[in-house]
């Protein structure tokens, strides 16, 4: 099936109810493995953080890592979730060549975390609460990387690679009950959940959540059901969706996808998919297993995890401000809108702004920058805000010369210019390029009096009343002195040496 075969949106909206699972899978930011001590640094030569467990080799016992069990603990009770009293790992049976056990150690009827729930607020307010089926804790596979092919993938590939060093690193994976009653928005608050699970998981400190890195990647489960019924339709998961616009893209693809083949008279198949960035598509990869054939049976070299009460409590009090309530605090601070908050948060400016605010700068000023010159940068770029070569500090400090007068916008749009460019931090970047505001009476003086002599008739127009040519004026100086004169300063003068109250 082509893009062209799809049901247009609204037309599939119109027939069918669309039911949702999200599965996302959050890699933590554990210095070691899950059970073994391997390092998880990301960047060495493949196959070099390896050892005898996370390659599974006979005779090798795991052990579990006591801050992935915290990290799990940390997210299920951020997500409102029962952390229970016992539970236990259990081997997941599937052959793939990244794996090496030929098994993967996960949790299947006893996660740690179970039954909570995540409210996310969509662009125009509304709230909608993401019902959590579980948390559990796993390990990730290796890396495979197919040569020769045209695609990337392994069919037309002439060999496969195989590194390991993935194998093992900490992930927990987060599981949504079905999700019903999002109709038409449905693609949306897939979007919206995905963006403020990533937030708390950030603000957790348990996972630095980049998409784009493979630190967080959700499955969309799609199926559809006739509008009035009950039953679930067949699904299909869209695996490893890495960023927020694709999870959007995905799952509205998939609702005309489903349609299209119910209007025809076909049946879904429950398989795996495949997206694909370049046209928002969706391919099929594998049909889909159930839970049965994986055959699931208990770990018999690892014992069972159970927290104590008071270690959870003591937890439970030790979280941080949730995303939610945080942003409405600064927006309540800030003074902004609705949608002005939700820009700033879809920038991933929210915690730049803070930092900036927390260095000094006035917290309007913070945001004029992040929001404006440096996110025209970053968009300019296909750099995250957070990736640019300039600190919160060093944004601070242009915001100080400003308004000490030292820089005036343009001069300081040059600055953080230079900053990017790795000139040096604001300071040496406008000594080095000879920046900073021209102040001294006399030059500025002398530069309104030549301006004023070369622009006789707009002088004349100006000592008539006519106070607004005295804009032409001032553009003539901020050239003559390269724009870095005080624009309000120069005007006043010229108006002083015409005669004219301003």
């Amino acid at each position: 099936m082509t893009v062209t075969d799809l049901v247009p949106y609204e037309d599939a909206l119109a027939t069918y109810d669309p039911v949702m699972g999200l599965e996302v899978h959050v890699e933590l930011g554990t210095k070691t493995k899950m059970f073994c001590g391997c390092s998880t640094e990301l960047g060495a030569e493949p196959n070099s953080q390896t050892c005898p467990t996370c390659l599974g080799m006979p005779g090798s016992l795991p052990v579990v890592n006591a801050i992935g069990v915290e990290s799990a603990i940390k997210i299920g009770l951020a997500l409102n979730c029962k952390i229970a009293e016992w539970c236990r790992f259990a081997r997941k049976n599937y052959f793939y060549p990244d794996m090496p056990k030929n098994f993967q150690t996960s949790q299947y009827d006893e996660p740690i975390a179970f039954d909570g729930y995540l409210d996310v607020q969509l662009e125009d307010g509304e709230v909608f609460r993401v019902q959590i089926e579980r948390a559990h804790m796993e390990e990730d596979t290796g890396k495979s990387l197919h040569v020769g092919g045209a695609t990337g993938r392994i069919q037309g590939a002439s060999h496969s690679l195989l590194d390991y060093n993935r194998a093992g690193i900490p992930l927990i994976e987060i599981v949504t009950k079905p999700i019903e009653g999002a109709g038409t928005r449905a693609p949306e608050v897939a979007k919206a959940y995905v963006a403020e699970l990533r937030e708390l998981i950030k603000a957790l400190g348990v996972s630095e959540a980049r998409m784009e890195q493979g630190q967080m990647r959700c499955d969309v489960n799609l199926s559809l059901r006739p509008n009035g019924t009950e039953t679930f339709g067949t699904r299909s998961e869209t695996k490893n969706v890495n960023s927020l616009r694709s999870v959007e893209r995905a799952a509205r693809y998939e609702i005309q996808r489903h349609a299209a083949v119910l209007n025809s008279g076909a049946e879904v198949v429950q398989e795996t998919r495949h997206f694909h960035e370049e046209d928002g598509s969706t391919t099929a990869g594998r049909i889909k297993d159930n839970a049965e054939d994986y055959r699931y049976f208990p770990e018999p070299d690892l014992v069972p995890v159970a927290p104590a009460r008071d270690w959870v409590e003591e937890l439970r009090k030790g979280l941080p401000e949730l995303p939610r309530v945080r942003r409405n605090r600064l927006r309540e601070e800030w003074g902004v809108s609705e949608h002005d908050m939700q820009s700033i948060l879809n920038a991933g400016a929210v915690d730049l702004i803070v930092a900036t605010a927390e260095a000094g700068a006035p917290s309007d000023q913070a945001r004029k920058w992040w929001m404006g010159e440096l996110a025209r940068h970053s968009n300019e770029t296909g750099t995250a805000l957070d990736e640019l070569a300039i600190t919160p500090a060093q944004v601070a400090r242009v915001t100080e010369l400003v308004a000490a007068g030292d820089l005036n916008d343009k001069l300081a749009r040059q600055v953080i210019e230079g900053v990017l460019a790795g000139e040096g931090d604001p300071d040496t970047v406008v000594e080095k390029r000879g920046l900073k505001v021209v102040s001294d009476e006399g030059a500025l003086g002398t530069a309104v009096d030549e301006a004023i002599a070369a622009n006789a008739a707009i002088a004349d127009k100006i000592r008539g009343g006519k106070v607004a040519a005295a804009g032409a004026l001032v553009g003539a100086v901020m050239k003559a002195t390269r724009g870095q004169a005080d624009a309000a300063r120069v005007r006043e003068l010229i108006l002083e040496k015409l005669g004219v109250e301003g």
